[in-house]
């Protein structure tokens, strides 16, 4: 029975190349044998078939004289263009040869070449510290020791001996890249990765830096300021940027600063308000009193209107939480109580 070469693509006889492309990617990565469900014999006749409908002569003696016309320009009718799946296995079985199937698609569409111009980037680190209530209010710094993998200050980063020259790096003859082919299903790929030995700098020291041994960076313990800014908040994450783990040839990560804050057994945070609440003889509030507060700024003495009721808040502005990026601050917001007797005489 006389194959039929569109069919076996589901692409239409006028089809364009670029549609012929499609369809057997798309039907190649569905029926390859070496994914669960695939089938073998159906991937080598979409095989078949793409060979056929992507080359201009052979697919237009197809069209005049069907297989038999094609079959001449094939190499035999010989399904994979060199390549016998007789003994294929998956890389387990130790036959054939191995390939990665997201690498060879990965070629194809072009997702590798993104991969190589992302620039090298070290390790971002997290450290926690706890301040006081008062020390998230009003904003402090605080020195942090840590041990990462940082610059090395003897060479700067590059590697060399001071006074040392820098030489093209001979396994990529400078150019920062080496070249690789890889030999797969669908023919013979190149590509191109950094290069190990200089980081794709292209260039390596004549003479190593002694305190790293030529690796630019190493681990060391290292004193950081970190600066709380006013109002912060419980949880809240303090980024350093370039303060992270360093990396040869690349970009320092960052660091991130996890804030804890203490309780404050009298304040309590209400947005930009600070809230507490005071308690009071009957006698205060019914002929009112001057009752002394002790604020987060200091002593400050609250007047006590007469004939206060009970729950009744007060309010002392611009005492409270500095908003961030202004002058302003929020308020204190002190909520009055007072015993009530049974019976009064």
């Amino acid at each position: 029975m006389a194959k039929d070469y569109y069919k076996t693509l589901g692409v239409e006889k006028g089809a364009s190349k670029e549609e012929v492309k499609k369809a057997f990617h798309k039907l190649a990565h569905k029926y390859h044998p070496d994914k669960q469900g695939g089938d073998e014999a159906k991937f080598k006749e979409i095989n078949e078939a793409y060979q056929i409908l992507s080359d201009d002569n052979k697919r237009t003696q197809y069209d005049q004289f069907g297989e038999a016309g094609a079959s001449g320009g094939f190499g035999g009718g010989q399904g994979f263009g060199g390549f016998d799946f007789s003994g294929f296995q998956n890389a387990n079985g130790g036959q054939g040869f191995e390939f990665d199937l997201g690498d060879i698609f990965g070629e194809m569409f072009g997702g590798r070449g993104g991969e190589r111009s992302r620039t090298r980037r070290g390790r971002d680190i997290s450290v926690d510290i706890q301040i006081s209530f008062k020390e998230a209010i009003f904003g402090v710094e605080r020195q942090i020791l840590i041990n990462k993998i940082s610059q090395c200050d003897t060479c700067h980063g590059s590697g060399a001996e001071a006074g040392s020259q820098m030489k093209k790096c001979p396994t990529c003859g400078g150019k920062g890249k080496v070249n690789e082919t890889r030999r797969s299903i669908f023919g013979v790929f190149q590509s191109s990765r950094e290069c190990d030995v200089c980081q794709g700098r292209g260039e390596v020291p004549e003479k190593k830096c002694q305190t790293c041994r030529g690796e630019g960076v190493l681990n060391k313990q290292e004193n950081i300021k970190v600066k709380v800014p006013a109002g912060l908040e419980a949880g809240e994450m303090i980024r350093l940027a370039g303060l992270g783990e360093a990396v040869f040839g690349g970009q320092a990560g960052d660091l991130y600063v996890k804030v804890h804050i203490e309780k404050n057994n009298m304040w309590k945070r209400a947005g930009y308000d600070l809230v507490t609440e005071i308690k009071i003889k009957l006698t205060d509030a019914l002929l009112g009193t001057d009752y002394k507060l002790e604020t987060l700024d200091g002593p400050l003495t609250l007047k006590v209107p007469a004939g206060i009721t009970y729950g009744e808040i007060l309010r002392v502005k611009g005492k409270g939480v500095p908003v961030r990026g202004g002058s302003r601050r929020g308020d204190l917001l002190i909520r009055v109580t007072f015993p009530t007797p049974a019976k009064l005489s």
